[in-house]
């Protein structure tokens, strides 16, 4: 696959958790950790993968329907806070490829930025701890401002933000919900970081375990 992937491409939006770093693990802890607080148990497998893509705001309804919203605002960032002290504290690197795979975006003069279901404090966070705005511009970054209920449109606001048209964008996905909304926003090119058990999504049209595939 290699640069190919990339021909007649104008811009990338990328998902963040789970594709531009593995942290699977320690939403899951957090997450557990604010599940005890909330209902007294932890978060099943199966609750996981019902969680996979979707905002903070609906997972804490999912946990109970019956938090106002006021409680489910200071428990969404209760549980980032835990997050993000987690990253630190175990050094999370980015994904194997990342670094070079941006550079090589620059050197091509592709625009991309990215499109996650993380929360403002979050996203100041990642651009900060690592060195984001190197390579892409913090203001074209599409998060949960509380505007969207899944990423159909935060997928096409962050194509505007970078002048690329949904048919030559290219969207880097894990989750099957972020590639499913990919894909009914219109978009064409989708790549599927997929893990080692995973099937091939059949709404992606290419598939990579890290971006040491790309470079």
């Amino acid at each position: 696959m290699k640069h190919n992937l990339l021909d007649n491409i104008t811009g990338i939006v990328f998902d963040y958790n789970g594709t531009l770093v593995f942290d699977a693990p320690m939403h899951v802890l957090a997450w557990s950790e604010i599940s005890m607080r909330v209902r007294n148990k932890e978060v099943t497998t199966e609750e996981n993968h019902q969680m996979s893509g979707k905002n903070n705001a609906v997972i804490l309804q999912m946990m109970d329907p019956t938090l106002t919203p006021e409680q489910n605002k200071k428990l969404s960032l209760e549980k980032e806070a835990v997050y993000r002290e987690m990253v630190v504290e175990q050094n999370l690197p980015l994904v194997p490829g990342v670094p070079e795979f941006f550079d090589l975006l620059k050197e091509k003069g592709i625009s991309f930025t990215i499109a996650s279901a993380s929360i403002k404090e979050n996203i100041d966070f990642f651009v900060e701890h690592y060195h984001l705005d190197h390579w892409i511009n913090p203001e074209t970054i599409r998060y949960d401002d509380g505007s969207y209920s899944n990423k159909i449109q935060m997928f096409k606001d962050a194509a505007e933000a970078i002048h690329s048209p949904i048919e030559t964008t290219l969207i880097f996905e894990d989750s099957p919900t972020g590639i499913r909304c990919a894909h009914e926003a219109g978009f064409k090119h989708i790549v599927h970081i997929k893990k080692e058990e995973d099937s091939m999504n059949p709404l992606a049209q290419y598939s990579i375990k890290d971006f040491n595939d790309l470079i």
